[in-house]
């Protein structure tokens, strides 16, 4: 079976991801082309935004990754605030507590600077990203370039209201808290997303998920990083990604 068609059919299923053997892709560069051929079948080429995984020391550990890692996102995963999802639609779900931003201009592919990425951006907003573990338990044995492939965990996404006059905020300051049912779970700064969150999107500009996808567009929505580690939940429940000075964004899960 093509790989592209493998990973689908596993979701489809609701089945963990198994290795790919050798249809593999061999390094990132290769698994973020099989990543475009995932987003083609889907159609969803250009893609609604990107999320990016692995922006904090802490995730990277938790993966067992060397650094950041992107996927892109499907229009059909955007969730407005305050939705309510069905948690059986998803297989071990998992949800995040990130900083998102709403692009004003393009970012094309290739290096790209804190300033450069920072005059880009349109809108910035408290967010969520709901994840599912679909992966082997030894991450290692699936292998990093078929964690890209796979758009690194990603099932749906959502953002809260945009932060006013952000420019006035500082943004590496903000302080997130991931609350369940009203209970904390986690909690982290803005600048544990590569320094500061702009960072992450700089390095999104010249990564591999840009150069699969011919760049970053205006009109794309972009989930930075989580400050915390996934929260992985047990069934129904309220979720808030609650930012000191950027707001709240809100699911729940029936």
């Amino acid at each position: 079976m093509d790989p592209a068609d493998a990973i689908l059919a596993a979701r489809r299923a609701k089945r963990p991801l198994e290795p790919l053997g050798g249809a593999a892709p061999a390094d990132p560069a290769a698994g973020y082309a099989l990543q475009r051929r995932v987003a083609e079948r889907l159609g969803a080429v250009p893609p609604a935004g990107f999320k990016i995984g692995a922006t904090t020391k802490q995730m990277q550990a938790y993966l067992g990754l060397p650094g950041p890692a992107a996927g892109f996102v499907p229009r059909e995963s955007l969730q407005p605030d305050g939705a309510t999802l069905r948690f059986a639609d998803f297989l071990n779900a998992g949800v995040e507590c990130e900083v998102g931003v709403r692009l004003g201009r393009d970012l094309p592919f290739g290096p790209c600077t804190r300033e450069q990425a920072a005059d880009a951006v349109a809108a910035v907003h408290p967010a969520i990203e709901v994840v599912e573990k679909r992966y082997p338990a030894d991450l290692a044995e699936l292998g990093t370039p078929t964690l890209i492939a796979d758009q690194v965990f990603h099932a749906a996404g959502l953002m809260g209201a945009p932060v006013p006059d952000w420019r006035a905020v500082d943004l590496g300051a903000a302080r997130g808290e991931l609350r369940v049912d009203g209970a904390a779970k986690g909690a982290g700064h803005g600048r544990d997303l590569l320094g500061h969150p702009f960072e992450a999107l700089a390095w999104l500009a010249g990564s591999g998920a840009a150069e699969a996808f011919g760049g970053l567009k205006a009109g794309q929505v972009v989930w930075l990083g989580s400050v915390t580690p996934p929260i992985w939940l047990d069934g129904p429940c309220e979720v808030e990604a609650a930012f000191d000075l950027l707001g709240t964004a809100r699911l729940r899960f029936v």
